[in-house]
């Protein structure tokens, strides 16, 4: 599948690779006894290899990051030549690579915002939207949804609405409320259009239960991504909008996982019609090759702090290396046509595809999604719709892996995210892979 020579890697060396993260590596989300980490030896485009020389799909794209791909040439060459010229800079001063960044990005979200703060990562990107928003409205909470992940920092762990939250609850201010999700609804819905009208009445009573003078922010996923890749309804977003402009309440769209063609835009709101007040993003900015986050602000909040000292700052915000990772990403995505690339694979291959293979197998209840950002849930009936186990979706997983496909796990759910430079015929093989480990683990269930 590549042309990477494999001699240059060893079993030996992967080993000694092991024994160095089982000895001295502290896992997140984990208890450390039970890991088996998987050991990656390299990447190119959509395949990542082990020192085996063993090859695999990158259907995880990593964290759903790798947009553009493993090591993308126009992506590493700017790291490169950035590295050459100045290796690191303080935020205080102005850096032109920086200047470009941002330019480009703010070129991609439109009209509607005027200036950028870099942050290192998606976490530290929604808490300083979400202390823009508190010190822009002089209010303190912040509204986000129970099915939601929004990073693991003091605040965002508490704005996250899964499991992950409870045992992290030391940030105040935060109140959650169930979003649209017709697939499993919450209010007892029967179409899109009705589970848009009973959600935002619901988001509407909470504001006012709350008290909408005491609400600073809405922190929402455009599409909810770790939590089920849940595709808003029609009407949803520019009701929440239309919401929060009539409660005084400033929008912040959490873009980390969706921004930069994950959905076959650019970013995922460009399908909504909708304009928030502040957009966060990460990961597919320069797809992880550099840590690199940031907020897109709006002229009105950006002007609160032309005379007031915003009260937040990073020492490696606007990093020269990250901001050459950017440049290269954004230039190389519009130069390639590599959104246009995400879309079709989406349009032509991955919904067909998919859809079909719902239709071919049982536990698939639900497919959804767009670009290449998918999801299936998976149930052991498909009219009352329980979720699988956990013992199941560790038997597909295992299945595959043995096939040389890694995937991307959750919950119930496998998530269907490779990178955006994914081919047709990549997808056709990862379908028949998929199509494989089903069989397999449907039959030993009836077994």
């Amino acid at each position: 599948m590549t042309d990477f020579d494999f001699s240059t890697v060893s079993r030996a060396d992967g080993e000694r690779a092991f024994d160095l993260d089982r000895s001295h590596v502290f896992h997140s989300w984990s208890a450390q006894g039970a890991l088996n980490p998987m050991v990656i030896a390299g990447g190119k485009g959509s395949v990542v290899w082990d020192f085996d020389g063993k090859e695999y799909l990158d259907f995880s794209s990593q964290l759903v990051n790798t947009n553009i791909g493993h090591q993308h040439p126009a992506v590493i060459d700017a790291i490169k030549r950035q590295a050459d010229v100045l290796a690191t800079v303080a935020p205080a001063h102005a850096n032109r690579t920086r200047g470009e960044a941002a330019s480009r990005i703010l070129d991609k979200l439109g009209g509607n915002f005027s200036k950028i703060f870099f942050t290192n990562g998606g976490a530290d990107a929604n808490e300083n939207a979400m202390r823009m928003a508190r010190i822009a409205t002089g209010r303190d909470k912040v509204l986000s949804m129970y099915r939601s992940y929004h990073g693991n920092t003091g605040a965002a762990i508490v704005a996250t609405g899964d499991w992950r939250r409870v045992p992290n609850e030391y940030a105040r201010g935060h109140v959650h409320f169930f979003g649209p999700f017709p697939y499993r609804s919450e209010f007892w819905s029967v179409s899109p259009a009705q589970e848009t009208e009973r959600a935002l009445h619901h988001l509407e009573r909470v504001i006012q239960a709350e008290g909408a003078d005491s609400i600073a922010a809405l922190l929402i996923e455009t599409i909810p991504g770790t939590a089920g890749v849940i595709v808003p309804p029609p009407g949803y977003l520019p009701g929440v909008r239309a919401l929060a402009d009539k409660y005084g309440i400033v929008l912040i769209l959490d873009e980390v996982m969706v921004g930069f063609g994950r959905t076959g835009e650019w970013f995922a709101f460009h399908a909504f019609d909708v304009v928030p007040d502040l957009v966060t993003f990460a990961k597919g900015v320069n797809s992880g090759y550099v840590p690199a986050g940031g907020v897109a602000i709006s002229p009105a909040i950006a002007d609160v702090f032309t005379n007031q000292v915003f009260p937040g700052g990073l020492t490696y915000s606007g990093h020269p290396l990250a901001m050459a990772s950017i440049v290269g990403a954004i230039d190389a995505m519009q130069d390639e046509g590599i959104i246009e690339n995400a879309r079709m694979i989406g349009e032509e291959h991955l919904g067909p595809g998919l859809a079909a293979l719902m239709d071919a197998h049982s536990l698939i209840g639900d497919v959804r999604g767009s670009g290449v950002f998918w999801a299936l849930d998976l149930v052991d009936d498909l009219d009352t719709r329980v979720p699988v186990s956990g013992a199941v979706i560790g038997s597909l997983k295992k299945e595959l892996l043995s096939r040389g496909l890694l995937p991307f796990t959750a919950d119930n759910r496998i998530h269907v995210v490779p990178p955006c430079v994914v081919t047709a015929n990549e997808v056709a093989r990862a379908l028949d892979i998929y199509d494989q480990a089903f069989t397999t683990v449907e039959n030993s269930l009836i077994r």
